[in-house]
């Protein structure tokens, strides 16, 4: 994903750390900031992927996590549950719109309204 969308620091170029779609985390942050948008950008790094993941939950100790916990310490225990969805596997460079893009793109940017 890094290699694909360049993202790599301007200064440092260091490499950027990406990651699937974590809708727990991003539902926390919707709670914490109240946003009522989202822009999504760069979905064109995702066009040649078959299977894409989304994290739909978080496991901790075995347990399953109804929502992002508020100790930052478990953190590093929890073990992300993820969801795997068909990738389009085509182009969405020149789409400028959501009807241009691919039925498997539209799928997975409704996951966003799950929020």
């Amino acid at each position: 994903m890094a290699d694909i969308g360049h993202e790599y620091g301007v200064t440092t170029g260091r490499r950027r750390r990406c990651g699937w779609l974590d809708l727990m985390v991003l539902k926390y942050s919707n709670m914490v900031n109240g946003f009522t948008k989202l822009a999504i950008t760069k979905l064109d790094i995702l066009d040649s992927f078959t299977e894409l993941k989304i994290c739909t939950g978080y496991k901790l100790d075995g347990a399953d996590l109804k929502s992002f916990p508020a100790d930052h310490s478990l953190l590093e225990r929890i073990e992300p549950v993820y969801t795997t969805i068909k990738g389009w596997e085509c182009t969405t460079v020149d789409c400028r719109s959501y009807d241009e893009l691919p039925e498997q793109a539209k799928k997975y940017l409704q996951v966003f309204r799950t929020l």
